[in-house]
């Protein structure tokens, strides 16, 4: 007779539970790495608008000494490096956005264009793939809004073929910034490499749109909801937009800083600002207001998706970052 301990019996049975893995073959190869980032857009309402932020991607460029034309290169570099940034590159992204107001689908600025995303190897030039990926087609477009004409903002407006991306909407363009750089006398004065860039840059794209486009003014409604603010000062005719809708509101501010540092700093004065003098006073002044009005701001060259609150901090101030939230 065979005597089965109680040991015996649970060793068996933890034995009989195994068997099914015993044979069984773990992977231990490691999966294939994938090599690229997921299309990058991101939604929210305001009221009942819904605006969708959508990357155009972001450069990072070595980063000129007279990056901030009242700080010297030492400063910029601790500070860069202090905020966990590569102390010798500039890093700017890019943020278009979509506003669909129920009536209109309307596109606010529209990225450095398709044909730098082969230029860029991919790192810019997104804006149009995620704009298709957002579920939004080009040609469902009613109304394109420029802010100012730096080549980051306009270039979108063309597709890779220099055709029109934006086939079926109407472009608004700032009165006073065309004004100024439509003006053949103001591109003669021109001493520097960048502004002759700026100018030819434009006329490049607005010849390729036969020049077809409609002014607006600072202080009145371009779209139902959408209200353009003056803040000259980046370039003379600079624009930013108040989105409301109900008692929701979002301010696009377009170029009133850079990146977050210039929030935190707003006494920089960066080399991109065509008058650096008028861009500190309106930055502080637009700062100032949303502060005092506690009011979302969406940054163009803020880290995407590019939305936050603005807070004073001493005399100066500091961006507190919007959770994400995964519903709308």
């Amino acid at each position: 007779m065979t005597n089965i301990t109680r040991r015996a019996a649970l060793g068996g049975a933890a034995a009989a539970t195994l068997a099914p893995y015993a044979t069984t073959q773990f992977a231990h190869a490691a999966a294939p790495l994938i090599g690229k980032q997921a299309p990058s857009f991101y939604r929210y309402k305001i009221g009942d608008f819904e605006v969708t932020a959508i990357s155009d991607g972001t450069t990072v460029t070595p980063r000129p000494d007279n990056y901030v034309l009242n700080a010297s290169k030492d400063e910029v570099s601790a500070l860069f490096a202090a905020n966990h940034l590569p102390a010798d590159k500039a890093t700017h992204p890019y943020t278009p956005v979509v506003v669909n107001t129920g009536s209109k689908l309307v596109v606010i600025d529209t990225g450095t264009g398709e044909a730098n995303f082969e230029r860029s190897k991919g790192m810019s030039g997104q804006f149009h793939s995620n704009l298709k990926a957002a579920g939004i087609q080009p040609d469902q477009v009613d109304t394109v809004i420029i802010s100012h004409f730096h080549g980051d903002h306009i270039n979108g407006l063309l597709d890779k073929d220099n055709k029109l991306a934006f086939p079926k909407a109407e472009v608004l363009v700032p009165a006073p910034e065309w004004k100024y750089f439509m003006d053949d006398g103001e591109m003669s004065k021109q001493t520097t490499d960048r502004m002759k860039g700026v100018f030819s840059g434009l006329r490049r794209v607005f010849d390729a749109l036969g020049r077809k486009v409609t002014q607006y003014e600072a202080g009145k409604e371009v779209v139902s909801g959408i209200t353009p603010v003056a803040t000259h000062g980046h370039t003379p005719g600079h624009m930013s937009f108040v989105i409301a809708s109900g008692n929701n509101k979002v301010f696009v501010q377009s170029d009133v800083t850079n990146n977050p540092l210039f929030v935190r700093n707003p006494g920089f004065h960066l080399m991109f600002d065509q008058d650096p003098q008028a861009a500190e006073a309106t930055r502080r002044k637009t700062y100032d207001m949303l502060v005092a009005e506690k009011m979302l701001v969406q940054g163009f060259h803020y880290p995407f998706p590019s939305l936050a609150y603005i807070e004073k901090s001493g005399s100066d101030y500091r961006e507190v970052p919007v959770p994400w939230s995964p519903t709308i």
